[in-house]
C-alpha cells in the first residue's frame, strides 16, 4: 500500500515512517508543506492520505480536495492534528476526511487502518 504522510513536524514524519515500517508492505512518502505534496502525486498514486491540519502553505482541509483532485481518485484520508479532537472531528468529516487523528497519534489506530488498507474510519 501507499501512503502519503503530509507533515511539517519532522519528529511526527520519523515516527509515522517507523510505524509504516512496522506494519510492513507500506511504501510511505512524506511531504513538509501542500506544495511538495500536490507536486508528489504529479507521479506517484497513494492509496491513502495522512494529512496534518496546520501546514506553513495550506490547511488540511483545502489540501484533500486539491490532492484528490490532482489524483481524479477519493483515496481514504486522515486528518492528523495537535489539535482537541471535539473541535476538528465536525469540520474534517465535512471536509472530506475519513477520520481524524490526534497527536501524539494512537499507534494501535494507525496500525489498524494500515491493515485494513485505509478502507475504513477509526
Amino acid at each position: 500500500m501507499r501512503v502519503l504522510y503530509v507533515d511539517d513536524d519532522p519528529v511526527s514524519c520519523l515516527l509515522f515512517v517507523e510505524t509504516c515500517r512496522f506494519a510492513g508492505g507500506v511504501e510511505v512518502a512524506t511531504a513538509a508543506t501542500a506544495a511538495q505534496a500536490l507536486e508528489l502525486v504529479r507521479h506517484w498514486t497513494p492509496e491513502l492520505l495522512v494529512i496534518d491540519l496546520h501546514l506553513p502553505d495550506l490547511d488540511g482541509y483545502r489540501l484533500l480536495p486539491a490532492l484528490r483532485s490532482r489524483l481524479n481518485a477519493r483515496p481514504p484520508a486522515y486528518l492528523c492534528t495537535a489539535d482537541a479532537a471535539t473541535v476538528v472531528e465536525g469540520p474534517a468529516h465535512a471536509a472530506g476526511f475519513d477520520g481524524c487523528w490526534t497527536k501524539p497519534v494512537d499507534l494501535v489506530a494507525v496500525l489498524a487502518v494500515l491493515a485494513r488498507k485505509g478502507s475504513a474510519p477509526t
